[in-house]
């Protein structure tokens, strides 16, 4: 899909407020609620816009321990390996990557004590893992979800 400058706004207006009204887009850009409506659903359609959704403070919602992992595994094992992991409920994702980790995993729990439990019970537990680092977060300087424009 060939997006124009009006596209990118609608999307740089949705990114800042999800919740920003049709109405209020169209004002903003000089557009008619119909006329910002049909090129969201192109958007949609396109796949350029993959989901509405709402972003949560992780920490005031519990779950105050954050941690990165890095896993290597046997590659027969790789993909069943992903396909686990971004079933459990504790992972918030999980990517393939180049260089000396085959996996990048973003893990959120309530406590060390949960961290501990899932390192243990849930991760060790998956065959085809041949090396597991972790790295536990202190302070988050910046997060954003998607797209920064």
């Amino acid at each position: 899909m060939k997006m124009d400058k009006i596209d990118k706004d609608i999307i740089r207006l949705l990114t800042k407020n999800g919740r920003i009204s049709y109405v209020e887009i169209g004002k903003q850009l000089g557009l008619s609620r119909v006329a910002v409506r049909e090129r969201v659903s192109k958007l949609v359609e396109e796949g350029v816009i993959e989901q509405f959704t709402v972003v949560v403070n992780s920490e005031k919602f519990g779950k105050e321990v954050s941690a990165f992992f890095e896993i290597d595994c046997e590659p027969s094992s790789l993909v069943n390996v992903a396909e686990a992991l971004t079933e459990n409920m504790n992972v918030a994702s999980c990517y393939q990557m180049t260089g000396p980790s085959t996996l990048h995993m973003h893990v959120l729990v309530d406590n060390f004590i949960a961290l501990e439990r899932f390192i243990n019970e849930e991760l060790y537990a998956l065959e085809g893992i041949t090396r597991v680092e972790s790295h536990i977060l202190l302070r988050r300087f910046k997060s954003r979800s998607g797209l920064k424009l």
